[in-house]
């Protein structure tokens, strides 16, 4: 039992109502219940004392004979009972309600209370989008397969004007207790399946339901930036909760398909271009595409060799509402020196000249392995 007053126990007046009392064992349990304290016995013990004092308190009965006489009240053989609680703290029924509100989102939200349990399942659709609707944004319609609510009964299951009755085992309340030694049982009401009344009279349309299956098309923006895995949510428009509950929500996951020049990185693009082997010798200008529908002309210098890469700043994916700041990402073009193929006879013959004229300096790259290669070579021998 706990020695310290009860009242100061949860932090309240002796004149407290009986919200105050609540709205203070929900904010000390929240805080030392041993869930959320694995491992820690003070807050274990903690938990004990203030489930020992709320047991107390919030019964009516047990309240005033706690003030007339104290603990005293509830020592063996006073009020011809024992000592509050006996090992029952937290279970009793006068703490459902409690624990409903502090740990009810951790199964699934609250249970009974009619349409706390009737929500409506999030639906998911995969949307593939190509690069340019990245880039630029899009305004898109799609026709997703859903239940929305029955317009003939309003998403009430009932025909007509008639209206749910208050079900008669639970008595609206959706759940049903038992008790089991020093436990009490809890558990869905089998008669209305937790929802707290029951359909006498079922409406045609839906079957009781209150909801039917139909496609809906809905517009969807896609703002630019978006990357691949993208989730955009679209507020209760999953599918419609049972007898008038809410409905869930809809999540679009996005993915790009690939493109036939671009490869994305974050913010940057990537463009493999093949370069003439001539204009890689000599160097001169190449144009190439950006993903806005325009061109961009890149000066190559002489004597580039392939991998070397150009950039474009700002011509890559603008930011995702404004991340990363507000300038776009860059392009880069990386050059891939092309070797010339179906020569005529004419050009081997130039091509042969120009090897036959060749020197270190012309190659320098292919002298060099080669140099290392014949120093490799007289290692060996030695």
């Amino acid at each position: 039992m706990a020695s310290s007053d009860y009242y100061e126990t949860l932090g309240v007046n002796r004149d407290a109502a009986a919200s105050e009392l609540k709205s203070a064992y929900r904010r000390l349990a929240k805080q030392y219940h041993p869930d959320r304290n694995p491992d820690d016995a003070t807050a274990e013990a903690k938990f004990k004392d203030i489930s020992e004092a709320y047991e107390i308190l919030s019964d009516e009965q047990k309240r005033a004979a706690y003030d007339r006489m104290g603990h005293a009240a509830f020592q063996q053989g006073a009020q011809g009972g024992g000592a509050p609680g006996g090992g029952d703290f937290g279970f009793g029924s006068s703490f459902a309600d409690v624990f409903d509100d502090l740990f009810g989102e951790f199964m699934g939200g609250r249970r009974g209370g009619g349409n706390a349990n009737s929500r409506g399942s999030d639906l998911r659709y995969n949307m593939e989008i190509s690069l340019e609707d990245a880039f630029h944004g899009r305004q898109s319609e799609i026709r997703v397969p859903t239940t929305v609510s029955c317009e003939p009964c309003d998403g009430t299951g009932a025909k007509d004007s008639s209206k749910p009755t208050v079900c008669q085992t639970c008595q609206g309340i959706g759940k049903v207790r038992s008790q089991s030694g020093f436990f009490t049982v809890e558990r869905t009401c089998p008669t209305c399946q937790g929802a707290g009344h029951v359909i006498t009279d079922p409406c045609r349309s839906c079957s009781g339901a209150g909801r039917v299956n139909k496609d809906k098309t809905l517009s969807v923006n896609i703002p630019s930036g978006v990357e691949d895995g993208t989730r955009i949510r679209l507020t209760g428009e999953g599918e419609a909760g049972l007898r008038g509950g809410q409905p869930g929500d809809l999540y679009i996951f996005l993915s790009l398909a690939p493109h036939r020049i671009f490869q994305r990185d974050g913010q940057h693009l990537y463009c493999r271009v093949p370069i003439p082997m001539t204009t890689a010798s000599l160097g001169g200008t190449i144009e190439v595409p950006t993903l806005d529908g325009g061109r961009a002309r890149v000066t190559i210098p002489a004597g580039s060799q392939t991998g070397r890469q150009f950039r474009l700043k700002g011509k890559g994916m603008p930011p995702l509402r404004g991340r990363g700041g507000n300038a776009s990402g860059d392009m880069y073009i990386q050059a891939t020196v092309e070797t010339p193929v179906s020569l005529t006879p004419k050009q081997k013959e130039l091509l042969k000249e120009f090897e036959d004229a060749g020197s270190a300096r012309t190659n320098p790259e292919s002298e060099g392995f080669m140099a290392k290669v014949k120093e490799l070579w007289e290692d060996l021998k030695d």
